[in-house]
């Protein structure tokens, strides 16, 4: 089994070479990097930059699948019936709207380690200490504050849909499951859309933080960099244009996206 996974770390790694932009083998740096500080390899920081992007791009990719469903549950619970969840998820957005970004991060970051220790040495544990990895850190605390803001999104579209609609599905015999999924949720993407699209945008921004907690992101590359090139302006400015980059290739996909969910509108 360890042989396996093993070859297919291995695997990974050859491919995330090959259709890397910066440092593969048709990549930025490798072309026009060659014999200056971004050059790939021993003699610049190409590569530490690219891993630098692949880690941004990562964290942000596995972000919002986790905070989108964090944030449905949420809107679901904060027009439920029940008040008890109404107000829990009252809780819950207020909290995570209202602390700082880093705030959220170190708690979670360094909260976590403690209270898993906690528990541990509760259940006789006697071993090293527990660290947390700053990967999975750094995804949950985004999570949490996406899904805090995203919930409030789609509460918004949820409201702006008819009740009629629900009133529809119950018509036509379909269980509330089967309505949600079948009449509600097709309406929901349309409407919530250009709210979660400029949430994805702070997202990527966002991502910026776990550089605090010595995740090798874009901002944490080019930060050692210039700690060590003393050339600050042009590690900051590399920064800023792969940030961009990354924006507007988000904005191009996100036009597609939007295209895609209004493809059953009907034209006025």
């Amino acid at each position: 089994m360890g042989g396996l996974f093993s070859a297919l770390g291995s695997f990974w790694s050859s491919l995330v070479h090959i259709f890397d932009p910066l440092c593969g083998p048709v990549g930025i740096f490798t072309w026009f990097g060659q014999s200056t500080l971004l050059a790939c390899g021993d003699t610049g920081w190409g590569d530490e930059i690219a891993l630098g992007l692949q880690v941004t791009v990562s964290v942000a990719i596995v972000t919002l699948p986790i905070g989108l469903a964090i944030g449905f549950l949420v809107a679901l619970g904060q027009q439920s019936e029940e008040k008890p969840l109404r107000l829990a998820a009252g809780i819950y957005t207020t909290i995570f709207r209202g602390l700082p970004e880093l705030l959220t991060l170190f708690i979670i970051y360094y909260g976590m380690q403690m209270l898993i220790q906690s528990l541990l040495t509760f259940v006789g544990y006697d071993g090293p200490p527990v660290e947390i990895n700053a990967f999975l850190a750094g995804v949950i605390a985004l999570s949490v504050v996406f899904s805090a803001y995203c919930s409030e999104v789609l509460l918004s579209a949820f409201r702006a849909i008819p009740k009629g609609q629900y009133e529809a599905g119950d018509a036509l015999g379909l269980h509330h499951g089967r309505t949600l999924r079948l009449i509600i949720l097709p309406q929901l993407v349309r409407i919530a859309l250009p709210g979660l699209t400029n949430l994805w945008m702070v997202l990527l921004k966002d991502t910026s933080y776990v550089s605090i907690i010595s995740l090798a992101d874009i901002l944490r590359q080019t930060s050692v960099a210039v700690r060590v090139t003393k050339e600050p302006f042009f590690f900051y400015g590399l920064a800023c244009c792969l940030y961009l980059v990354l924006a507007v290739l988000s904005s191009f996909l996100l036009v597609y996206v939007e295209r895609w969910a209004k493809r059953s509108e009907v034209r006025r």
